[in-house]
């Protein structure tokens, strides 16, 4: 500890020594370097951390923020790891410079109150010349302004003389962990990459932006404690935080131009460039699509495989966010198929070695990043179309930027990221109103809160919390019997403490110990009797409204309830087995659909009534018949094995071990029950249970729904629950036979006739419609207005189809070629628009899609296209005499005409 390390003189060179190395090499070198200082190593933590301040792990150190915070006591005093990390706050610069990326590695070591800066600063120096090779004569030392002490350790621990040691201020050597709390200074390891890589101004030197003066490592010294006043304490402990770019390091070492040109990139490139039929570094265009490409889907495949789904929020929007970057600039570069899961290989050759979970979860990381490449293609040609019409328009009129309220239907209705709207947009010159799609995204969240409000009560808070600092926990003895003998030790009526309650009476009581299992992790509350004597009190819910205080809900029916009264407190054991045996279908289910979807399926909430069960879990797409029918299979394999279901309690980190499965973000206490299903199934829960699966009975899923972005909602039933659909499906099934009179083997043989009978009729109906409507052409021709050389028609069509507007337009077409056709269809209480622009009247200036966005939006709904034919629609029909009227005007103004305006 301490010593001076052999030193390699300043300016004896390094270059010619230093050995090309792949990433995978140095990586464990590094980590091997400092296990050999006594530092333990960690496998990487997850991209999404344990901290409520941050959304990714974005450096090595935010998993032991809590040690440096000194909120925990950490499990050892020397760490190190290669962190994943995400960062995203600079996405536009991804691929447009060397050094820009979402997805990094972040070497780090790591002291907790044990080694300091005369050790760290020649391990650092050690390492990177003596062991890794690069040339001492290139390398130079920032400092904090007033920090002598690691001046002196530069100068005399690793021999640099003083020009080239770097006093720099707070901006770039100075650390904190807010405006409060832990701080201090740091030192940054410069590497001279040589003039090649300079931008060629005079004063080009250590702390330039360019590439030439690069950092290398950063030594953060964490040694005090800032005060609200501003003022330093040094802290009792002082703390080592270190972090190395991977890429940056094997960028330097294996002597290319930037990160993008290393082995950790290049392969992906290379295979991009191969499925674009491109070649890297023929154009500027290509080169930057594939850079951004092999970065995001670094990250999309690290994000998937640490549970992140596409969702429009949290990490799952970056994640969506990335993958349609990717796709978009797949097409610039002509990839208009799905290619983003041809790449994976790729990325998992790479990175699969040091990183088993891209490996292990292979085909979910698969299926994720290729349904939502699939999804976006599906809307990007039209939503692109749209946005290129918009962009055009405002070409043409020389004034006003893209409208927020059309990136917002861009966003809601065809998945463009408003950060993707606005790059396109900025391509072409034109900026995004984004305080106008900010407003109309502000308004979607209102009504989306608006329409999940709840009713609420709010029962007098104080008083159980009162009760909790009194008695504590309540005991549970519901594992294990059904009643017990307790004491009544408080009545609560209108929101404060009563001696008593009266027969007719509600209340909520709390008892000295109950059987009665209260409202948690899914399972609804017990119902029950507490009884003495003549008194009767029936309870309807249970719960705990602070802590582990139980209080039992009901009416006094007979007699009357006094604290201090001893009660049988007896569960409805009836219903209790019917939610026992929906809890333990719920664990089956949960496992069922892990096998059947893969193991990204994590549980994201649940209901267990005695009636049915719900279960809430992540997942990218619909169930398919296939896929319910085969967790069926599985769940009734597990019914009929008659498995033994047991619990056993023990230490939360004793249980949390590998294929363990807990509920996401549910916070557990030191001491958890883990349910465990004979070879099946391994969960953390503490709701009760059958004491084998055999008793759950039959199992139906009843229905799977999305219920938000990348969650979806399973409901099925168990026991005489299931039985009850059976039998209710068996009765509706010889309601149709005797319906159709026929029995159920030819049932649906009959349907089938009469559906197609009946799409006879309805096809002979429309076309008969049609006739009528198409036989009026001339007179409807006769009522079209001329602007110039143009015959603006207007008309509208009941209970006609777009196909059948786009039929009428044809045939007016064809009887008039220099037209505009302006068409309505009115079906129940909504309105359909086409519009017709033939070539003489593009070229006159009408744009058909602007027009009918205009008149659409009269109406209360939106629209768009192309010059020569768009479509759109509302619902406020009473407005579409109005809305078709406008068209002259608006007509008039595209062509500049201004007659009769």
């Amino acid at each position: 500890m301490g010593q001076s390390p052999k030193v390699l003189p300043v300016g004896m060179s390094g270059m010619d020594r230093m050995k090309t190395r792949s990433a995978n090499e140095l990586r464990e070198m590094f980590l091997s370097y400092f296990e050999g200082k006594g530092c333990r190593r960690y496998p990487s933590f997850p991209l999404v951390p344990d901290d409520p301040t941050l959304m990714f792990t974005v450096a090595g150190m935010v998993p032991f923020k809590p040690y440096f915070l000194g909120l925990r006591t950490p499990e050892v005093t020397r760490a190190v790891t290669s962190q994943k990390c995400i960062r995203t706050n600079d996405i536009e610069n991804v691929g447009r410079t060397a050094r820009h990326h979402t997805f990094f590695e972040m070497l780090g070591n790591f002291s907790f109150g044990d080694y300091f800066k005369k050790e760290i600063i020649p391990w650092a120096w050690t390492f990177l010349t003596e062991h890794i090779g690069l040339d001492p004569d290139r390398m130079y030392a920032t400092i904090y302004l007033d920090d002598d002490e690691a001046h002196g350790f530069w100068k005399s621990f690793v021999g640099l003389p003083d020009e080239r040691i770097i006093r720099l201020g707070d901006d770039d050597n100075y650390w904190a962990a807010g405006p409060t709390g832990p701080c201090g200074p740091c030192s940054e390891i410069i590497y001279d990459q040589g003039p090649e890589f300079s931008c060629g101004k005079p004063d080009c030197g250590v702390g330039c932006s360019c590439d030439r003066y690069l950092e290398i490592w950063n030594l953060v010294f964490m040694q005090f404690s800032r005060n609200e006043e501003g003022v330093l304490t040094p802290l009792p402990k002082r703390n080592i935080d270190t972090g190395m770019g991977l890429e940056r390091l094997s960028s330097v070492v294996q002597r290319v131009k930037g990160d993008f040109e290393t082995d950790l990139f290049r392969p992906v490139i290379d295979r991009a460039c191969e499925l674009a039929g491109i070649k890297y570094g023929d154009s500027e265009k290509g080169d930057l699509s594939v850079r951004v490409i092999s970065d995001h889907l670094r990250a999309s495949a690290f994000m998937t495989a640490d549970g992140v789904l596409p969702s429009n929020d949290g990490p799952g929007y970056v994640l969506r966010r990335l993958i349609r970057r990717s796709v978009r600039y797949g097409r610039i570069i002509g990839i208009e198929r799905p290619f983003l899961a041809g790449l994976l290989p790729v990325v998992n050759g790479i990175m699969g070695g040091e990183y088993r979970e891209l490996i292990e979860q292979k085909s979910t990381i698969e299926q994720i990043i290729s349904l939502e490449e699939e999804r976006f293609l599906h809307t990007l040609v039209q939503g692109t179309d749209i946005l290129d019409d918009e962009i055009a328009r405002i070409k043409r009129s020389g004034a006003g930027s893209f409208s927020g309220e059309l990136a917002f239907l861009l966003y809601d209705t065809y998945g463009f990221p408003p950060e993707l709207t606005e790059e396109i947009a900025s391509e072409a010159g034109v900026s995004v109103a984004r305080a106008d799609f900010d407003r109309e995204m502000d308004r979607q969240r209102k009504r989306a809160r608006a329409s999940s409000k709840q009713a609420s009560a709010s029962m007098t808070k104080n008083v159980f919390t009162e009760l909790a600092d009194k008695y504590g926990a309540t005991p549970f003895d519901g594992y294990d019997t059904d009643r017990v003998s307790a004491e009544v030790v408080a009545i609560v009526a209108d929101g404060t403490l009563k001696r008593e309650a009266g027969e007719g009476e509600e209340a909520l009581v709390a008892l000295s110990r109950t059987p009665f299992y209260a409202e948690r992790g899914g399972q609804v509350g017990d119902k029950g009797l507490l009884s003495c004597g003549e008194t009767r009190f029936e309870v309807s819910d249970t719960t705990r409204p602070s802590g582990d205080l139980v209080i039992h809900s009901g009416r006094v029916t007979a007699g009357k309830l006094t604290v201090g009264m001893t009660v049988d407190a007896a569960i409805d054991v009836e219903r209790r087995d019917a939610i026992r045996r929906h809890h333990t279908a719920t664990h089956l289910l949960h496992e069922a659909l892990c096998r059947v979807l893969g193991p990204h399926v994590r549980q994201a909430g649940s209901l267990v009534s005695p009636d049915f069960l719900r279960f809430d879990y992540n997942h990218f797409a619909p169930l398919t018949r296939e896929q319910i029918d085969e967790a069926e299979r599985i769940i009734c394999g597990q019914v009929l094995a008659d498995k033994p279901v047991t619990t056993l309690v023990m230490n939360y980190n004793d249980a949390r071990k590998p294929g363990v499965k807990a509920l996401f973000g549910e916070k557990y206490g030191d001491v958890v029950r883990v349910l465990d299903i004979e070879g099946f199934s391994t969960e953390l829960c503490g709701g009760t249970h059958v004491s084998a699966t055999g008793r759950i009975g039959l199992v139906k899923i009843l229905r799977d729904e999305s219920i938000g972005a990348g969650v979806r909602r399973t409901t099925a039933v168990a026991g005489a629950a299931a039985l009850a659909v059976f039998q209710e499906n068996a009765d509706f099934a010889r309601s149709v036979c005797e319906a159709l009179e026929t029995d159920p083997l030819a049932a649906m043989t009959k349907l089938k006739a009469l559906q197609e009978e009946n799409k006879s009729f309805l096809r002979r109906n429309r076309e008969l419609a049609l006739s009528d409507m198409l036989s009026s052409a001339g007179e409807i021709l006769k009522k079209g207005v001329r602007i110039g050389d143009i015959l603006l028609v207007a008309a509208s069509f009941k209970g006609a189809s777009r196909d059948m507007l786009r039929r009428i337009g044809d045939r007016l077409k064809q009887m008039e070629k220099d037209s505009v056709l302006m068409l309505a269809g009115i079906e129940g209480d909504a309105a359909s628009l086409i519009c017709m622009a033939s070539d003489s009247a593009v070229k006159r200036g009408v744009h058909a899609g602007d027009l009918i966005r205009e008149i659409s939006s009269i109406i209360g709904g939106s629209g768009g296209g192309k010059p020569s034919m768009g479509q759109g629609g509302g619902g406020e029909i009473s407005r579409l005499a109005e809305a078709l009227a406008s068209a002259e005007k608006i007509l008039r103004g595209q062509t500049g005409d201004s007659k009769n305006q």
